[in-house]
């Protein structure tokens, strides 16, 4: 094939009319300028199809990687997170190795992203243990991960004393009647705590269930 004529296209995108070649029509691809340049690319310089794949593999790593910069700077994300995102538009090896450079660099790393998200869930969303873990293996995090960033904050937690905060605010209104009882456990257990933690944090309250179960 050759580069019948090299024009720019929009911003710093370059387009590339290739011509010949077997081709039964002209083929335009759009390259960045700077890999144009990097390359040699120049008018009338014959191209192969293996080399024209080249260019247009480093333009959509190129892309991939300004896109993954574009969302960390607006929230952090787990490796796994960060490829599922860019999976939209891209190739699985083009995912692949934006991620796997971005972790090379520190720019995303799953310990330090569990724990800021362990965090949050514990202590923004008030979520419990088990809430906890399943939104984080949700996120593509592994249960060691998981694991690891949760015992600091299970040995810090008084889950008893946190639930019962939990209950003053939002629902002692609720505690009126076996119904409202029932509402408040369902409510509680959505959050992710235990049938005893639950249980427990209700006594204080002089709470009455006789029935040993919840019910949606």
């Amino acid at each position: 094939m050759i580069i019948a004529e090299i024009e720019p296209f929009k911003g710093s995108m370059m387009s590339l009319r290739l011509t010949g070649g077997g081709l039964r029509e002209d083929m335009v691809i759009y390259i960045h300028r700077d890999i144009v340049f990097e390359e040699h690319v120049h008018k009338g310089a014959e191209i192969t199809e293996e080399e024209a794949d080249r260019l247009i593999y480093r333009n959509d790593l190129r892309r991939a990687r300004e896109r993954a910069l574009y969302l960390l700077d607006g929230r952090d994300y787990s490796y796994v997170g960060l490829y599922d995102k860019l999976s939209e538009n891209y190739s699985e090896e083009i995912c692949g190795e934006v991620c796997d450079r971005l972790a090379q660099n520190g720019l995303i790393n799953d310990r330090r992203y569990a724990e800021r998200l362990c965090r949050y869930l514990f202590e923004t969303k008030r979520f419990g243990e088990y809430r906890v873990r399943r939104e984080m293996r949700a996120k593509g995090l592994t249960d060691e991960i998981i694991s690891e960033a949760m015992e600091e904050f299970s040995e810090e937690d008084d889950v008893i004393e946190r639930l019962t905060a939990i209950i003053e605010k939002k629902y002692a209104r609720y505690l009126t009647d076996r119904k409202g009882v029932i509402k408040v456990k369902n409510a509680l257990a959505r959050l992710g705590y235990s049938y005893e933690d639950i249980n427990e944090a209700l006594d204080s309250f002089d709470a009455e269930d006789d029935e040993d179960e919840f019910y949606e």
